[in-house]
C-alpha cells in the first residue's frame, strides 16, 4: 500500500515509516511531485488536516494522511491555536511567535495551556481522524534547547520541565504529536 503524508519534511517521513505497520510505502509530497503551498483556510486543526489530506487525493490520486498541530492557551482564548505556526505573521520564526505569546501573557497568572495535533486520513474514499493532546502551562520564560516552535515554554502538566528539556524519544512518547501517530498507526495495523 501507498500512503502520501502531506509533507516536505524528509526526517517526518522516515519517522513516522518506522512507526508504521510493513507493508506501507510512505511517500512525502516531494515524493508525487506535489511542490504547490497546500491551502490551510480552516478555522480548526480538524479542518486543516482534512483539507491537506483531500487535496492530495483529489489532485494527484494517493491516499494520504495530513496533520496539523496547534498550541492552545485558555487565557488567551484557545489562541494561537490554528494560527501557532504564523502567530507572530505569515513570515515569522519560532522566536518570533514564542516573544509575542510571551508578551501577551505578562501578567497573566492563568498559564494553562495544551498541545493538540489533528490527522485526517483518507483512505479508500473515507476520511478517519485521529488526535492526541496534552496539557501543561506557558512557562514564563524559554528554557531548554531541544525540540522546536513552542517547545521552550511549554511545560507538560506534572513533569517538571519544558518540552525543549525533553530528549526527543522521550518528548515523543507523552506528546499530542507521538499519541496521534500511535492512534493511526493502530488503525492502519488492522488495514494491511
Amino acid at each position: 500500500m501507498k500512503l502520501v503524508f502531506a509533507t516536505h519534511n524528509p526526517n517526518k517521513v522516515l519517522e513516522i515509516q518506522k512507526m508504521l505497520p510493513g507493508g506501507i510505502e510512505l511517500l512525502s509530497l516531494d515524493d508525487i511531485g506535489c511542490s504547490e503551498p497546500i491551502p490551510e483556510t480552516e478555522t480548526t486543526l480538524e479542518g486543516n488536516a482534512r483539507l491537506k489530506a483531500k487535496y492530495v487525493r483529489e489532485r494527484y490520486g494517493y491516499d494520504c494522511f495530513a496533520d496539523d498541530t496547534g498550541l492552545e492557551v485558555a487565557a488567551l482564548g484557545g489562541a494561537p491555536g490554528v494560527f501557532s505556526a504564523r502567530y507572530a505573521g505569515p513570515r515569522a520564526d519560532a522566536v518570533a511567535n514564542m516573544r509575542k505569546l510571551l508578551a501577551e501573557m505578562a501578567g497573566c497568572d492563568d498559564r494553562r495551556a495544551r498541545f493538540r495535533t489533528a490527522i485526517a486520513l483518507s483512505l479508500d474514499g473515507e476520511y478517519h481522524f485521529f488526535e492526541g493532546e496534552v496539557t501543561g502551562e506557558i512557562l514564563w520564560e524559554p528554557k531548554g534547547d531541544q525540540g522546536f516552535g513552542y517547545d521552550p515554554i511549554f511545560m507538560p502538566a506534572g513533569s517538571g520541565r519544558s518540552f525543549a528539556e525533553f530528549p526527543l524519544a522521550d518528548k515523543n512518547r507523552i506528546s499530542h504529536r507521538g499519541k496521534a501517530f500511535r492512534a493511526l498507526e493502530s488503525f492502519l495495523k488492522g488495514r494491511v
